[in-house]
């Protein structure tokens, strides 16, 4: 079971109809198309059309699994005084003295530009269950960072 939270359900929704309603359609129409011009064996616009069918079908039941398998989190229910899903992080790289902002989501959901990480990422595996003023060590890629939580809303 997969949690996650309201706008990450509707987005996933969304997406979902979009490629089925739009994307789907346009594709039949190009295999069609590209049927329609004689010899399939030496027809490279078939084939590639057919790629493009046989990969938006997996993207879409991919998406279709996550939704049959997904539980929405209400904000309302959760904790604020410890770092979960669907909180909002503050912290200070004590380092380097730097302050940063993250929201904890499903890896469904994580987008760094928007300052969502997943709750399967390295810093937030580190934050889980701790409390402002707690400080903890993350291994990442770049090396060690050693963060202070500030603030943790929901």
């Amino acid at each position: 079971m997969e949690l996650m939270s309201q706008e990450g359900y509707d987005k996933l929704v969304a997406e979902l109809n979009q490629m089925i309603k739009v994307e789907l359609p346009r594709v039949i129409e190009a295999v069609s198309e590209a049927r329609d011009k004689g010899d399939l064996s030496e027809n490279f616009e078939y084939h590639a059309a057919k790629r493009e069918q046989s990969r938006l079908l997996g993207r879409i039941r991919f998406k279709q699994n996550i939704l049959a398998n997904v539980r929405v989190l209400k904000a309302d229910n959760l904790d604020a005084s410890v770092v979960q899903l669907l909180s909002k992080v503050e912290l200070t790289d004590v380092v380097k003295n730097r302050r940063m902002k993250f929201t904890i989501v499903s890896p469904h959901e994580a987008n760094l530009q928007e300052g969502k990480i997943s709750v399967k990422s390295p810093i937030a595996q580190a934050l889980l269950n701790k409390r402002a003023g707690d400080v903890v060590s993350v291994r990442v890629p770049a090396g060690m960072l050693k963060l202070r939580i500030e603030n943790i809303s929901i």
